[in-house]
This record gives C-alpha cells, structure tokens and sequence, in this order.
C-alpha cells in the first residue's frame, strides 16, 4: 500500500472518529493493510528471559516512548497550525485568486492528511489543538492575513520554510525507530514541496539561500543558520567560485531548527492558554 492510498484510508469516518487507546489506534492501522507498516512502531521493547536484561530495556522503552511521543506531539502542533492556517484561507472569499485556489486546497488537504495521520498514531496521548490568531497577535503583530493575499502567502511561505526545518531539527530524536522516521520524513518531503511551490508563487526560487528573508522582520529566525557553509566537517566557502561561490553552498544544503527554535517562531500565533 502506497503512503498516498494510505492517507487516503485516514478519509475513513470510522477511523478518523474512533476514540480509543494507542493500542487500538495502531490496531486500526494494521487492519489498513501490511504495507503501511504503521502498526509496527515499537512504542515500547519486548521483554527478555534475562531480567537484568528486561528491567534496562523496560527503562529504555519508556525513555523512548517518552521521547517519540513529544516529537510526534511536536509535529502535530506546527500540523494543527498549518491545517486551520489553510482551512481558513481557502473559505475565505475573495482571498485567494482563482489561479491559485486549486494549489492551496490541495494544501489544505494535505495537511488535514498529517493531522489525522499524527493523531491516530498517537491515539490517547495526542495533544489537544492549541488556539491559533494569524494575526499575530500573541507576538505582538497585527497582520492582515485573511484579508490581503500577499500578507497570506508569505505567512505560507514562513510556515512551510519553517516544517521543513523543524521536521529535519527532530529526524535524530526518531533514529531509534526506523518506521517513525521513515513516517515522519515522508511528511517532511511534503512539506518541502509546499515550501518550494510557495516561494515560487512569490517569485522567489524554490530554495532558500543563506539568511535572505522576504518576510516580515519578526520571521527572520526561520532562515537563522542557513547561512552555514561547513557540511561534514568540511568548510566549502570559497571552494565553487565559477558555481555560484558560498550562495550555491548554502543553496545546497537545508539546515535542521531545534525544537525551541520553532517553539519561538510558532509562539508569534498560538494564544497561550488561560491560567487556571
């Protein structure tokens, strides 16, 4: 089974409505079909004969789990986001020209895909969707994103510039898993898809080149480090003087934003919650 037809199983109201454990969760994948693999995610290790053996690889279950769970609860939050993001502007009338409609429904289906996909794979330990204001509010903005196109896409473009390096920052965290990381680089390639079609729309290249930013100044942490021209160990500044010296180096290579980093960039639209 294709990840293609698979997301198209996640359009099942049975599945999407069924509330239950990770356990049942993961279970409803499995019945999807082998090919997905998905049912396979070891949340947690087998247990051994040798208890010595058993008590560390129980210590390092939980540790793990704990961890894939907070990068999965992560990727679900910038999710969540870009899916209202989406949602809303595509039922907006009169926001987006007819030309480009098309394109950014089929975003918002996508993303719909990545949420319901992050949710059921994380069954009852899935966060609850943050309060968004596209406003900006929360960072101190006041953007007319629903009301003038260019001010939409290049919040666009900053949400997606944005997944794809957040997405990258987490791919060592899933190391351990390779059914978790292959699931979350096939979204990440995605998103990056996203992100090039975007940029394009603005009349920008589809990549992104050192810290250039065409964006509102608060955004400039999202292209923070792209400048970076040392891969490997090996410094290429000055090495392609006739292929478009250190521009072309950081063309190149897309580099990975922390968790706090994005964690920043995405505080500028999430209302914080109201203190009890």
């Amino acid at each position: 089974m294709s990840f293609i037809k698979f997301l198209d199983k996640l359009s099942d109201e049975k599945a999407l409505n069924a509330k239950g454990s990770r356990r049942e969760s993961l279970k409803q994948f499995k019945d999807f079909g082998k090919g997905a693999a998905i049912a396979s995610i070891p949340f947690g290790l087998a247990a051994t004969s040798n208890k010595a053996k058993a008590a560390t690889s129980s210590m390092a279950a939980a540790a793990f789990q704990a961890d894939s769970t907070a990068v999965l609860n992560f990727a679900l939050t910038l999710e969540y986001l870009e899916k209202e993001f989406y949602n809303i502007a595509v039922d907006t009338d009169g926001l987006i020209p007819a030309e480009t409609k098309d394109v950014f429904a089929q975003i918002s289906k996508h993303e719909d895909s990545h949420v319901a996909f992050l949710k059921a794979a994380l069954g009852d330990a899935a966060i609850a969707k943050p309060t968004f204001d596209f406003t900006g509010g929360p960072g101190g903005l006041s953007l007319d994103t629903f009301s003038n196109y260019q001010t939409f896409l290049a919040l666009s473009q900053g949400f997606e510039d944005t997944g794809v390096r957040a997405y990258k920052g987490q791919a060592g965290a899933l190391a351990n898993d390779n059914a978790l990381l292959e699931y979350a680089l096939q979204i990440h390639s995605v998103e990056a898809r996203h992100a090039s079609k975007v940029r394009r729309l603005r009349g920008e290249k589809g990549w992104i080149t050192g810290t250039e930013n065409t964006l509102p100044e608060p955004f400039a942490p999202i292209y923070a480090g792209e400048d970076n021209t040392v891969q490997g160990g090996v410094d290429l500044a000055g090495m392609f003087p006739d292929l478009g010296g250190n521009n072309a180096v950081t063309e190149a290579f897309d580099e990975p934003l922390t968790m706090d980093e994005v964690k920043a960039i995405a505080g500028f639209f999430i209302v914080p919650p109201e203190e009890d």
